[in-house]
């Protein structure tokens, strides 16, 4: 587990590092979180049933994992900030 937490805040340092500090309200969050949420299903179906475009495999399915656990925590902290 120790090392998908260290995935994690690896994505969440290469997140600020190309979006800076978010502060955003609860409905940009959402929205966020939906969209990468989104991405996991579309991998999963692609897997599934592939497509017509790309065929994805588990290790992109687990690439989208990371970055919505990484948004999660990027909402939590602003939370914790106070500053949404």
């Amino acid at each position: 587990m120790q090392d998908i937490f260290k995935e994690i805040k690896a994505e969440r340092i290469a997140q600020d590092d190309q979006w800076g500090e978010q502060n955003n309200n609860d409905f940009i969050w959402c929205t966020v979180l939906g969209e990468e949420y989104g991405e996991v299903c579309r991998a999963s179906v692609d897997i599934v049933y592939g497509s017509d475009h790309k065929h994805a495999t588990e290790s992109d399915l687990r690439y989208e994992l990371v970055q919505l656990a990484a948004v999660a925590v990027a909402f939590i902290e602003c939370i914790d900030r106070g500053s949404r």
